[in-house]
Formats: C-alpha cells, structure tokens, sequence
C-alpha cells in the first residue's frame, strides 16, 4: 500500500480527526525536528509550517472557443497543453520557494546549508498535473539538492478523495441542502440582484469578449442581438455535488482568470484580452473569481463536506506532536483554498486582488508557534505574488508587498486581531466546524 493509499485509509475510518482533536500523534515518535529553531521578538518560536497552495500559471483548462464561446475572436495560443502547468508558472514558484527559504532559514526553521532529517518535510499534491509540477518546482527550490517526493494519487477520480471529495457525486451528499443554503447567500431580490450589482463589470466583459452571437443568446433564451447582461443569472442544483452559479457572473469568473492567466503568463497587452482589456480592468474583473466562490463553495454544508478532509489533515498535521514533520506541504487548487477558507470562516486579501480571492500561487496556512513556557499557539496566513510581481517575475523577500499576512482566526479572535491562537481552542474550533450538522 502506498504512503497516499495508506493515508486515505486512515483518514477515512476517522482515525486522523480523532488522534487531532485528542492531541494524539500519526507519524512515529523520533527526534524534535523542531528544537532549536529561533524565538522571535514577540517571543514566540516558529515550530512548524503547514499550508494549502495552489498551482502556478496555466492555461484555460479547456479549449474556451468549444462549447459555449462567448469571444467573438479567436484565443491566443499557450506554450503548453490545456490545464497544465507552464514553464513560467514554475519560474513563478520558485520564486515563492526562494523566498520562502530565506524567511525560514532566518526564523530557524530551515539550515542555511543542507537537508532536514528524513520525515521533516512532507508534500502532497492533487493528481493533477499542474499540482504535482507545483509541488515540484517549490520544494526543489525550498531544499535545494535534497530529495523530496511530492505524493499524489496515481490517477484522477475517486483516489484523489482529499483534494476533490464531491467530484465523485457521493451518493451521500444532498445536492438540495447545498443548493439551498447557497441560495440564502443572495441579497434580497436573488441572484438577479447580484448580477445587477455587477452590471459595471458584466458590461465591461461583454465589451471585451465582443459577447454576444446568435448562437449563444439563442442558447440562453434571449434576443438575438443580446448583450451578456441579458443573459439570465441563475444557481442550479445538482443531485451529489456543489451547485452552480451560471450567467454572466459564471462567465466572467472562468474568463477573467483567463484574462489573468495571459498577463501573467507575460504575454503582450495586444494579446491579453485582444488588446481590448488594461491591467486595471483585469484587476477590476477579478470580482467575479470570488462570487462564483461565495454561491458553489460558501454554503456551510458545502465546506465541510469539500474541505473536511483537508482540513483534517492541516490540523492532524499542526498536531502531530513532538516526532511530526516540520513542514507540511499540499499543492492543489483555487477551489480547495476557497472551500478551507469558507470552513473556517477564514478571510484574506492580497494586493491587486480582491478580497478572498486567490492568486495562481497562493497559500493558505497555519505556523505553530510555541513561547518559552511550553505553551503551543496556532497562528493563520496567507502567501502570494501580486500580479506584477508574477507578471513581472520579481524576486521576493519578507518585506515584499503582499508576500505573507497573518489572518483573523474566527472563533478565537476578533476581526483584525491575528494574536496567535492557543492551539487548543483552535482544535476545538476544527472539530466544531467539522461535526456540525
């Protein structure tokens, strides 16, 4: 049985979240991998890193001039496949990897020279190549010249359980539930409300795609001279899985990021959006990424079955007593990041993006921090890139605009305080979200 397969079995008889939750330890005692690292002036000693990151820059993941094509011209042309990572996604996570490196050789959690121990470090990543490649290219740049296995399920499907719980439409899983706590998220007057509140930026995209043609407003019952505005907003149900926002909303989530991707990816102004779109109105459009996300990831029922199993595994591994690895790294997607966020009630903003959003590159996380007294403290944060630091692939220190900010923890602080929070009571609090019914 392999080390994925093994980890799945015990997570999903339920003896992961019971060995956390009772401060009980997976990995077998050893020596303190954590001894010895540096106590920082507010007094707390960084003890271990565990982090949620998604994948660097790609492609759209299908070809979007098939099916529904909203664009009047043809898209421009990527150096890779559909879906997977490119050269200079990965030259964009190595930039995270070195500078995430320097910031832990000087808090002590990395040697300046040389590998960890064997078990310090732990990866794992989605069965999805732009994951794995991620998880790659980070962890060769964080230990240089150590060797470091990124596991991950052999195949897409139901073995990749911990990073797309829902893909396999679990017979368990209540499509109604979801779809109507997702529903309750709208303001008064529904969706159409949110579009509507949106419109600025619907009409933007629709002037940018050069939207609508016949064939598409046929296809959504309007005019045949329609506008994306006219298309109809709407969330569906599915039976076993999260519920779908579609409309001009869907739409502008799925392709700002494309717009995002080629400015990323350094592509020339006349190529990103045809040259119809400025950096600041890519920026500006970014607002649907994390709408889409508050109506098919925000409903409570949603996180936790979605997120449920990666969270269990961030806070098996936060508390995997003195013998556990001092980093634990997984690489997957924008959606898992939304789905922990939305568990935990966990919010962030990164510059030049907006609010919860999620950059290619971003990391959710959690430090474990203990204080001279023995006592362990849990404290949030997220890492990225702006996007012309991406664009522009500019190295990164500590002090970078947007590279890490420590997060509010609900439950046990106030919004704005991000006073570590003893470790305890965050157990408690996982365990609360992950039991409720």
């Amino acid at each position: 049985m392999s080390n994925w397969m093994g980890r799945s079995v015990r997570v999903a008889l339920g003896v992961s979240l019971a060995a956390t939750m009772a401060g009980g330890c997976m990995t077998p005692a050893s020596a303190d991998r954590g001894a010895g690292v540096a106590t920082a002036s507010d007094g707390y000693r960084l003890e271990r890193v565990v982090f949620l990151m998604r994948h660097g820059i790609r492609p759209p993941t299908k070809d979007p001039a098939k099916g529904d094509n909203y664009a009047r011209d043809a898209w421009p042309g990527w150096t890779v496949d559909y879906g997977l990572l490119t050269t200079r996604g990965a030259e964009g996570i190595r930039l995270l990897g070195a500078a995430d490196r320097a910031d832990y050789v000087r808090r002590g959690l990395l040697p300046a020279s040389g590998c960890l121990p064997a078990g310090a470090i732990v990866a794992e990543a989605s069965a999805k190549q732009r994951a794995i490649k991620t998880g790659e290219a980070y962890v060769e740049t964080l230990l240089p010249g150590c060797a470091v296995t990124v596991a991950h399920p052999e195949k897409e499907g139901p073995e990749d359980w911990m990073f797309h719980p829902l893909d396999s439409g679990p017979a368990d899983f209540d499509g109604q539930r979801a779809y109507r706590e997702s529903a309750a998220l709208a303001p008064a007057g529904g969706i159409a409300a949110q579009a509507a509140a949106l419109r600025t930026e619907i009409d933007l995209l629709g002037n940018v795609l050069g939207c609508c043609s016949a064939p598409v407003c046929a296809a959504n019952n309007a005019a045949a001279a329609c506008t994306l505005a006219d298309l109809p907003s709407s969330i569906t149900a599915n039976p076993h899985d999260r519920p779908d926002l579609a409309g001009p909303m869907s739409v502008g989530s799925t392709i700002s990021q494309t717009f995002l991707l080629e400015y990323l990816e350094g592509m020339p102004m006349a190529d990103v959006g045809w040259g119809r779109i400025s950096r600041d109105q890519i920026e500006q459009l970014l607002i649907f990424h994390p709408v889409k996300f508050r109506y098919e990831n925000g409903s409570p029922y949603v996180a936790r079955r979605a997120a449920g199993p990666l969270v269990t595994r961030m806070a098996e591994a936060l508390d995997a007593g003195p013998g556990g690895p001092r980093f634990t790294l997984l690489f997957g997607h924008d959606t898992n990041l939304a789905d922990v966020g939305s568990l935990l009630g966990i919010s962030w903003k990164v510059a030049s993006y907006p609010k919860d959003d999620i950059p290619p590159g971003g990391a959710l996380g959690f430090e474990l921090l203990g204080d001279k007294a023995g006592h362990k403290f849990v404290r949030a944060f997220f890492r990225a890139q702006t996007m012309d630091q991406l664009r522009n692939q500019t190295p990164l220190d500590a002090q970078a605009e947007g590279y890490r900010s420590y997060l509010s923890i609900p439950g046990c602080n106030s919004p704005g305080d991000t006073t570590p929070c003893p470790i305890d009571r965050f157990k408690a609090i996982v365990k609360e979200k992950l039991t409720a019914s």
